[in-house]
Parts: C-alpha cells; structure tokens; sequence
C-alpha cells in the first residue's frame, strides 16, 4: 500500500507539473536586418538633426534634406504598431547595427546589436555639436550603413532586399552629397558586373525564374539569342521564342524573373536610344556626360542580356526605334533624367525576384541607376526602386518628454 501511495503521489506530482514553454524561434535573417536598419537609420536621422539645429542657412537645408531622408526611410522600416526603442528581435547572426550618432561625434544611444535598436528620442536634447567638425563622421556613418544595407540585401527575402537596396543606395547617395558640402572624398560606390557563368551550362540547372519548362525552353533559343542578338535587323525572327520563354503575357506573369530579367533589358535598349538621340541635342559639358553615360548602359545591356541567357530566357528582341515625347526633345537633359529615374523600379523588382549572382548585379545596378538620376539633377528620393505613398507609411513614435529629477535647493531641473 505504502508503495502504490507513494506511486500515485510521484504521479500526481508529475502531471501537475507544468511543461517548460518552448523558447521563441530565432528571427529571421530578414528580420535581423531590418531591425539593424532601422537601428542605423534612427542614429543617423538624430545626428542629422544635431548638425540641423547647430547650423544655419544652406548647410541648415543640407542637413534638414538629410532628416527628411532619414525620418522616410525609418517610417517605411518601421512595422506598423512597432515601437523603435525596443523591438522584439535577438542578437541573431545578423551583423549589427553601429551606432551612427557616436560616429558622428554626437551624443546618442548606441545599437550594438540587431535586437538593441535605438530612438531618436535623445536627438534635440543634447547639445548640437559643431558642424563643421562632425560632418565628415556622419559621412563616415552613412556610408558604412548604407554599405551595410546592400550587404544584407543579398541575402535577405524578397521584399526585404528591395527595401535594404533602397535604403543603402539613397544613404550612399547622402554621404556623398554631404562629402561635397565638406570637403571629404565621397564613398566608393558599387559597380555593376558581367556574370562569370556560362550560359550553357547554367541552363542544365533549374533556375528561379518559374518553371522548369520555360527554362528547357529558353535553353532551347539560348545559342540563336547569342548569335543573333547583336543584328537589329535579325529581332523580327526572335520575337515568337521571347514570347514562349517568360515573357509578359498577363498580370500573372509580370511577377517573375524571366520577367523581370526582359524588362530590364527592354528598358536599357530604350535608355541607349534616348541617350542616342539626346546626344544630337546636347552641347559642351551636358554632351560629354551623356556620351560617357551612353557608354555605360551599352556595357549595361550586355550584362543585362547576359544574366537573361544564364536564367535559360531568351532576349528580348531589340526595336528599331521608340517614341520620345516633345519635352524629351526639348529639355533632352530633363529628359535623360526621367529615362534614369525610370529604370530604378526596374531594378528594385529585379532584386525582389532575383536570388545569388543575379541579385548583387541588380542591386549594383540599381545603385549606379540613383546615381545616373542625380549626375542630371534629379532626385531619386529615400527609396529609389520603389514607388511609396508616404501617407500611408507608420509614423514614427514621438519622442519621450524628459523626466525632471529635484535638485537640492527643491527646484526640478530637467
């Protein structure tokens, strides 16, 4: 009896027992390095603001330019609900976010990690420090940010990756606008490269692009796509083979990489051509940029043609001419700048539905696109490659009101 009660106890004991709750999952690789980005983002936009209110006329304006960036480029990080002074990420194996204030001689939180993200609530309460001395650390700090988004966009999911290039590229693109308001050598910037694979062989492999079938058949038109691509006049006879091998056919179809990877080639010849035509309008210094540009998209169109062989898609067949709107003709430099800026959506999709080898062009590519649109005088934004409606973007958290501490004398001091 002594032994079957002590049995009952022991069992009773056990199953009252909770279990140990499972520890939560890790997050993701993507999640890590928003959390990182939007770490950065929040340190650079509180240094910017420093240097803004310790500044005055246009170097105010420059570093106010800064601050909007910055505030967009958090607000379309920012989940919505999410709090930025402590968001629910681990110290994962992404690399973490450095504190930009600090680079920036600013006094500011720090994001040692990718779960440690910090707000901007500190940003107006210290005080600003001196322009001119800080300036070129915060050039520092957007480029090794903006560096580090690209980085983690090679890796990351789809939509991720198209919102880590942009936010790289236009921070990139700060640094080096305010590297010419200092003085400083402005960041190397990436460049676009010819793929190293061979088509033929790469062809034998299922790539991402869709299904199986269209990469047998973009294997299939691969050698005539090759020798057939460099003659204008040999398109015509191309046309039906495109049209099998991903080319767009329906909303269905535009969300692909054979897609993607047309798109981007039909848009770099079109750019070509506008380059062509603008050059026979373009005079003394604007002539001589737009013939060393026109140089560029002619490499671009063949690593763009080049990446399309390697998915197993057959090129896009090359038109004989586009259609230029009257304004193109009579601003051709305006016009060059709209060309450019319209190629970055191409490429931000690119990057969104490319993977390896493929994406890193695109996301170089893309960089180089934003800084084509800037040599004509446009802006490219906070998120070149995506089209966004700040309006319906999470605002950010307002800043905590500083807690007031008494003093001796029996005065709150702030």
């Amino acid at each position: 009896m002594l032994a079957l009660a002590a049995f009952l106890v022991l069992s009773l004991g056990f199953a009252l027992i909770p279990r140990e709750s499972p520890a939560p999952a890790a997050p993701s690789f993507s999640e890590q390095a928003r959390t990182a980005a939007l770490a950065e983002t929040l340190d650079l936009r509180a240094a910017s603001q420093q240097l803004a209110n310790g500044s005055s006329g246009a170097r105010r304006q420059l570093f106010s330019h800064a601050v909007t960036l910055l505030t967009t480029q958090a607000r379309a990080l920012l989940l919505p609900g999410g709090d930025t002074s402590s968001p629910a990420v681990g110290t994962g194996s992404a690399p973490g976010a450095s504190s930009a204030a600090g680079a920036s001689g600013t006094a500011g939180p720090s994001a040692g990690a990718p779960g440690t993200a910090s707000a901007s609530a500190g940003a107006t309460s210290a005080p600003a420090p001196s322009g001119t001395a800080a300036l070129p650390a915060l050039v520092t700090a957007l480029s090794k940010s903006g560096k580090e988004r690209l980085l983690h966009a090679e890796k990351a999911d789809g939509g991720m990756a198209r919102l880590l290039t942009a936010v790289g590229t236009a921070q990139l693109l700060q640094a080096t606008t305010l590297a010419q308001a200092a003085g400083t050598p402005p960041p190397a910037l990436p460049a676009p490269s010819a793929t190293q694979r061979n088509a033929a062989t790469a062809c034998s492999v299922t790539s991402p692009s869709g299904s199986g079938a269209r990469s047998q058949d973009g294997a299939q038109s691969s050698s005539s796509d090759q020798s057939n691509n460099s003659d204008p006049s040999s398109s015509s006879g191309q046309s039906s083979g495109s049209d099998q091998s991903g080319q767009t056919t329906g909303p269905a179809d535009t969300a692909t990489l054979a897609a993607a990877l047309g798109r981007a080639v039909r848009t770099e010849v079109e750019t070509v051509y506008g380059y062509q035509v603008a050059l026979t309008r373009l005079e003394g210094a604007a002539a001589e940029q737009a013939a060393g540009l026109l140089a560029k998209h002619e490499a671009v169109v063949g690593q763009a043609e080049a990446y399309t062989r390697v998915h197993c898609v057959s090129v896009p067949p090359r038109e004989p001419g586009y259609t230029l709107d009257t304004s193109f003709l009579q601003k051709p430099a305006a016009g060059l700048a709209s060309l450019e800026a319209g190629t970055l959506p191409v490429y931000g999709d690119l990057v969104a539905l490319s993977d390896g080898e493929t994406r890193k062009w695109a996301v170089s590519s893309l960089v180089a696109a934003a800084q084509r649109t800037m040599r004509w005088g446009s802006d490219p934004g906070p998120v070149p490659g995506i089209v966004l409606d700040t309006s319906l973007l999470p605002e950010l958290p307002e800043p905590a009101a500083p807690s007031a501490h008494p003093t001796g004398d029996g005065t709150a001091t702030p």
